[in-house]
């Protein structure tokens, strides 16, 4: 697996179908959380705002969209049309990305993750 430095150079070495579905979630995450600092992280891109809100990543025949097992089960009666795991949602190559679900999981886990530094600094 190729080391990538930057989430522009992720989405260039794709193929070209796939280039313009991740830009769209890129854009979708960015307008979600402004805020958040665009990482590679685990060989994938990732966005991070008091800590990881989401990864996603190319594979052959879907998206693969990480937002953590909290943002999977939070949204799980509307994800019954893709493939779930734990921690992983997979949004086939072939449908419309579902862009506005995307937007509402990654809101949830800025709010998740404010909460948590919210609750840390409480601590102190």
């Amino acid at each position: 697996m190729k080391a990538f430095v930057s989430v522009d150079e992720y989405i260039n070495a794709q193929e070209e179908n796939v280039r313009a579905i991740l830009e769209e979630i890129r854009l979708t995450i960015k307008k979600a959380a402004p805020k958040a600092v665009e990482v590679i992280s685990y060989g994938m891109p990732a966005y991070k705002q008091d800590g990881v809100l989401v990864y996603f990543a190319a594979c052959k025949n879907h998206i693969g969209f990480y937002p953590t097992g909290k943002g999977v089960a939070e949204f799980e009666e509307l994800l019954t049309d893709y493939k779930t795991s734990k921690g992983a949602i997979q949004f086939p190559l072939n449908i419309k990305m579902p862009l506005s679900l995307i937007t509402k999981i990654v809101k949830f886990r800025v709010k998740q993750n404010e909460m948590k530094a919210a609750e840390k600094k409480k601590k102190k």
